[in-house]
């Protein structure tokens, strides 16, 4: 039931993150605060939308 996704900064958009989810427990995207390297500061990364 695990699912692979990546996190995608808001403010810039650059993909930094690769995390994994039960798909089961939680259905909904994931919106999490992480660093991002290339904003340098703590911004809000979102799971990448599949297309």
């Amino acid at each position: 039931m695990r699912v692979t996704f990546i996190l995608r900064c808001t403010v810039c958009g650059e993909e930094n993150y690769l995390s994994e989810k039960n798909k089961k427990n939680t259905p909904d995207r994931l919106e999490v605060k992480k660093y991002c390297p290339r904003c340098r500061q703590q911004t809000l990364h979102k799971e990448k939308t599949k297309k």
